[in-house]
């Protein structure tokens, strides 16, 4: 059997010349007062002429008793640090560089010495300076996360003090996520066939901001599932007291900021525990939306928000979906009747109707990445709940969406709501096409703009999670966007050609209305639970005509 080019069957065992015993025994010898191997380890390590194998053999040995390294040892491990393995095999570099991490996690009195042994080897040779630079770089990020793991440790202790400690690493972690401008990288090196999801993950890790931010969120993540799990089962309890704590986190500091990419998924990851949490979280950012108290630009964020989680989280049920759906609708199309009521001409202002625009586009994303799910198994029945929303009434109001939305939003709703022969867009989309985007204010503030890229400053929260380490939580939660093919996107009926001519009649019949409004509350969660932007692209880009 061979392993990375090795035949470990037929290869001899590599041998290394040493006298006295294992680390582990030594130690325990000289705990007991004999020190004469103590004595010959601290002889052999500092040998001039030792190998790589004999490196390799030590450093296993001390990294599977680093717990016992105590300041008691310190002459041992001034020896070790000061062991040749500059310009040594890579594999004695990697080793080393492991029991360094090992060493200062498990000690981190030994952190100022590690230090220091690595600044002393500086060198201009560009191989070596990247070499300690990996040293270095690996042992702040090890003291970072033995930082931030210890002061969530304190909540354990002082729960009371949660809230503020929550809000201290949030803080600092959404700075280092909008300032690795994570999304920026990843998107500019894709290429333009291919979809943000599909495109190979660019190495963002290899940012040393991406990595420290990568580091503590996989220690937030991880304290998220401890505090919320007992003996493999949800605490329930536990979990509602955390849910409100980072819900308050949430409002104070995590909706507000800037196109962070990352740290939000904190939230959609403790959702995902229980289908209740998740429409608790999709309520509270509905009433953030259609609350006429809050500021429109946290208003819009909240819609960002709510379109992002639904489209994404395949923990969420159609049935939510549609649910979330129905409250978005009917909020849109009583805004669109205070417009028609009031007797003005209503004008494309994104300054004016920022909210109404952000909800309108979260639900064209909704329907981007639910539609199949709402189709499957019934399409008849499914259809009827598309007819139902009257998204025509939407498209063709004279507040005009489509000229708002993001462009390959608007060209994926049109394409799949042609498929399904739900609304013709087309024929809007051209004629917004043809007309430059009426100055308007910016809803992130600064000066007016004239270009209809992005007016709404729209961007998607829980767009793809690039971050390795802590990747593989969020990757069998998160639905990816399966691109669909030109023959998926023709007209459902044979000899319907949808063409623009017939687009006022090609529904038939009337529309059905909504039954009802469907409450997101969860009766199993008390009142309590619920507290009282940004420039971004979609997680996708669609290069093709339909």
């Amino acid at each position: 059997m061979e392993i990375q080019g090795r035949d470990f069957l037929n290869t001899p065992p590599v041998k290394t010349v040493r006298f006295g015993g294992s680390v582990a025994d030594t130690l325990i010898k000289h705990k007991r007062g004999d020190s004469s191997d103590y004595e010959l380890l601290k002889h052999q390590l500092a040998d001039p002429d030792i190998k790589d194998a004999q490196i390799i053999n030590w450093l296993q040995e001390f990294r599977s008793c680093v717990t016992q390294l105590t300041k008691d040892h310190e002459q041992l491990i001034y020896t070790v640090l000061r062991l040749p393995w500059v310009g040594r095999s890579q594999a004695v570099v990697e080793e080393y560089m492991a029991f360094l991490s090992n060493l200062v996690s498990a000690q981190t009195v030994y952190l100022c010495a590690c230090l220091k042994m690595v600044v002393s080897h500086f060198t201009p040779t560009p191989p070596l300076i990247f070499t300690y630079y990996s040293a270095i770089f690996c042992l702040l990020v090890l003291v970072l996360e033995c930082y931030v793991h210890n002061l969530l440790r304190v909540t354990m202790y002082i729960p009371a003090l949660r809230r503020d400690i929550l809000e201290l690493i949030i803080g600092k972690m959404l700075k280092l996520d909008v300032s690795a401008h994570v999304c920026v990288l990843c998107f500019s090196c894709q290429d333009e066939d291919m979809s943000a999801d599909d495109s190979s993950r660019v190495a963002v890790t290899a940012h040393p901001v991406a990595e420290r931010l990568d580091a503590l969120m996989a220690v937030l993540m991880a304290y998220i599932k401890d505090v919320c799990h007992e003996n493999g089962s949800l605490h329930v309890e536990r979990t509602k007291e955390l849910y409100r704590d980072l819900l308050g986190v949430f409002d104070k500091l995590i909706l507000p900021t800037h196109a962070s990419c990352h740290v939000q998924y904190t939230l959609f990851y403790l959702c995902s525990f229980r289908l209740a949490l998740a429409e608790a979280f999709l309520d509270h950012l509905w009433k953030v939306l259609q609350s006429p108290s809050q500021p429109a630009v946290l208003r819009q964020a909240a819609a960002g928000y709510l379109g992002s989680f639904l489209a994404r989280a395949k923990f969420i049920p159609v049935l939510t979906v549609r649910a979330c759906l129905d409250l978005l609708l009917s909020w849109i199309h009583r805004y669109i009747d205070s417009q028609d009521s009031s007797g003005r001409q209503a004008c494309c202002d994104i300054s004016l109707h920022g909210p109404f625009y952000a909800a309108c586009q979260a639900v064209f994303y909704t329907l981007i990445f639910r539609h199949r799910a709402m189709l499957e198994g019934n399409m008849k029945k499914g259809l009827e709940y598309l007819q139902s929303l009257n998204l025509e009434r939407v498209v063709m109001c004279q507040l005009n969406p489509l000229k708002v939305c993001l462009p390959s939003v608007t060209s994926m709703f049109a394409a799949i709501t042609r498929k399904y022969q739900v609304v013709f867009c087309y024929t809007i989309i051209e004629r917004n096409n043809r007309t430059v985007l009426p100055v308007v204010r910016s809803s992130a503030g600064g000066d007016s703009v004239t270009t209809n890229t992005n007016p709404l400053d729209s961007f998607f929260p829980f767009d793809p999670f690039l971050l390795k380490r802590s990747g593989h939580l969020i990757e069998p939660l998160y639905q990816v966007w399966e691109e669909l093919a030109d023959k998926d996107l023709l007209p459902i009926k044979a000899g319907r050609q949808g063409s623009r001519e017939d687009e006022d009649d090609f529904l038939c019949g009337e529309t059905a209305q909504p039954e009802g409004i469907v409450g997101m509350t969860p009766s199993s969660y008390d009142s309590n639970l619920r507290s009282p932007s940004s420039v971004g692209s979609p997680p996708f880009t669609f290069q093709r005509p339909f």
